[in-house]
């Protein structure tokens, strides 16, 4: 399965991206300033929305603390 990151580079990215690796997801990660900008972020995800957003296949599941959430009520996490 694939997996979307929009990353600012903070450790919470990392650790999503780290998460996922393991899990075997391919990782597909857009990088601020690079890939989008700030402005771009908070019109696709909101002026509250934190670093990472993580979609997975076509379905956005939010933050770190989401994806997290996510993988645990998926089965993907023991």
């Amino acid at each position: 399965m694939q997996a979307v990151i929009y990353s600012n580079g903070n450790q919470e990215c990392q650790r999503a991206k780290t998460l996922l690796e393991k899990l075997d997801f391919q990782i597909l990660e857009y990088k601020l300033n690079q890939h989008f900008s700030e402005r771009g972020f908070v019109e696709e995800f909101g002026e509250e929305a934190e670093y990472p957003q993580v979609n997975v296949g076509f379905r956005h599941i939010g933050s770190l603390k989401d994806t997290l959430h996510y993988c645990k009520e998926n089965g993907l996490l023991e």
